[in-house]
């Protein structure tokens, strides 16, 4: 999941205002008597176009039902594509942003993020006022390039937020989830399992740490917040035994349109930091390719951008070249897992799933409807392999990474045997039942390790969770949450409500069972 958001504190309502501002933006509902909002808005501008991100606060004491947020640029600023965490429109110089159907209703003391890409010539002015179901949000500042979370969405979830990189050590790993102490054991695959270099099996059961895959590309730093020794002592608190790693192919590769403190090696020495100091903690360190290169605009396009600033539904010619390099990098570190690409849906863009799978694994091609030159699974483990790592391979199935369906017809050849499937499960995903874990996900586990990458629900509690944890122990299926990081649970599945490891509602449920079975 990609969840990105910035925030710039804004103002409290006026309703006084509210009829002149409704006039200028066309913001949807009637007002609500006595609704209460704020709005923060920021940009991440490159001078022919800009991602806008709006965060929108309920500060009352009762809900929002059924939010509409309205706004009104002076300029030519135009919508480009469908947006995310909302549905976005315009009309002349009027936005609209509704409720996505995950997120209908805005608690009290709430908020949500949502973001979308305009393209503009000339000036770009910020909004002056906001309308919320016709009630005024006023105070608008301009855009701020200090940040701090971050929003995309995808059919499955992710999120994103503040700023700074480094890292440092701690100790422990596991055989079957355990912590103990030294670093992350060396990993192999061993028949339908991950063992170690004893040949104990080991179940990775940890979190997901947001932030490196947005942040540097918009310009605001290298992580979402702390990645020091006191940061991932707080995951090791929760009895964690690995943490994943999203990470940008923009910044790695140190592609131009990055700023050059946040691109390159100064890039790859803060990720390979990081990775190095949860591996000395004895945490293994599970490294996504999250955000890609390549312009795409057909079905579920999460943004009308070349560049990696949202996901896209395969890899692109890049990827091989930041797998090639990321592989040489930890060639030497059997304990760094290498997690492919976080959620492929060519199954959104090709026409057929069969087709879609064949585009899963020979890229090329095979996928029609994608019009950028596509990387398949193929291309990338042999990326890896020729760079002399034989290090653990997850691969995500089709669907966002919820569909495994086909994963054992078209598994890639390797010659190391180190290959393991990825899986996402979030409470609206389309296998999100017991019935369908057990058709399908139960008989690949029975021949290949499988390592749910992402668990999740939208609801800010952890019922749903609850299950695939259950489901997954009773499996010996690895499993990780989404995410350490501090956005408000509502506007997608957040751990934690600070850096010392404080859960949230969702949170708790995943803190409560690692304690348990850890």
């Amino acid at each position: 999941m990609t969840l990105r958001t910035t925030a710039l504190v804004l103002a409290s309502a006026l309703a006084a205002t509210a009829a002149t501002t409704l006039a200028l933006t066309g913001a949807g509902p009637a007002a609500a008597a006595g609704l209460r909002c704020s709005v923060d808005y920021t940009t991440n501008d490159w001078g022919s176009g800009f991602t806008a991100n709006v965060k929108l606060t309920n500060p009352g004491s009762t809900p929002i039902d059924n939010w509409s947020l309205g706004y009104s640029y002076t300029g030519n600023q135009t919508l480009s594509g469908s947006g995310w965490n909302g549905t976005w429109s315009q009309s002349g110089r009027n936005v609209t942003v509704t409720a996505p159907a995950w997120a209908g209703s805005l608690a009290a003391g709430g908020s949500v993020s949502a973001g979308a890409n305009f393209s503009y010539s000339g000036t770009n002015a910020a909004p002056v006022s906001f309308t919320v179901n016709g009630v005024a949000c006023n105070g608008a500042a301009g855009p701020s390039p200090s940040a701090s979370a971050s929003a995309s969405a995808s059919a499955s979830p992710s999120a994103s937020a503040s700023a700074s990189a480094s890292a440092s050590p701690s100790p422990s790993a596991s055989s079957s989830g355990s912590t103990g102490s030294g670093k992350a054991p060396a990993l192999h695959v061993s028949g339908n399992k991950l063992v170690d270099a004893g040949g104990s099996q080991v179940v990775l059961r940890g979190v997901n740490r947001s932030g490196m895959e947005f942040m540097c590309v918009q310009g605001y730093g290298f992580s979402d917040g702390p990645v020091d020794a006191a940061s991932i002592a707080a995951i090791k608190s929760w009895k964690a035994n690995a943490v994943r790693v999203p990470v940008n192919e923009d910044c790695w590769n140190g592609y131009a349109n990055v700023k050059p403190e946040y691109a390159g090696e100064n890039y790859r020495t803060a990720v390979k930091n990081f990775v190095l100091a949860l591996r000395d903690a004895g945490l293994t360190p599970i490294i996504d390719l999250h955000w890609t290169q390549g312009l795409y605009t057909g079905n579920s396009s999460g943004c009308s951008d070349t560049n990696s600033t949202c996901q896209k539904p395969m890899p692109g010619a890049g990827a091989a070249t930041f797998w090639s390099s990321v592989a040489d990098t930890f060639k030497n570190e059997p304990s760094v897992v290498f997690d492919l690409l976080n959620e492929p849906y060519a199954d959104r863009a090709v026409p057929g799933i069969d087709q879609a799978w064949n585009c899963w694994r020979d890229g090329g091609s095979a996928c029609p409807g994608i019009n950028y030159p596509v990387s398949g699974m193929q291309t990338l483990v042999n990326a890896v392999r020729t760079a002399g790592a034989n290090n653990v391979i997850l691969l995500g199935g089709l669907a966002y990474s919820n569909d495994l369906g086909q994963w054992l017809a078209h598994k890639p050849t390797d010659p190391a045997g180190n290959l393991a499937a990825s899986w996402h499960v979030y409470n609206f995903n389309t296998c999100a039942s017991q019935s369908c874990w057990n058709s399908t996900v139960a008989p690949l586990a029975a021949q290949v390790p499988v390592v749910v990458g992402e668990i999740g629900e939208n609801d800010c509690a952890h019922s749903f969770i609850d299950q695939v944890m259950s489901w997954a122990d009773a499996a010996k299926v690895s499993y990780l949450g989404w995410t350490w990081n501090t956005w408000d649970c509502g506007q997608g599945p957040s751990l934690i409500s600070d850096f010392n490891g404080t859960p949230t509602a969702f949170g708790l449920g995943l803190k409560n069972h690692l304690a348990a079975v850890n």
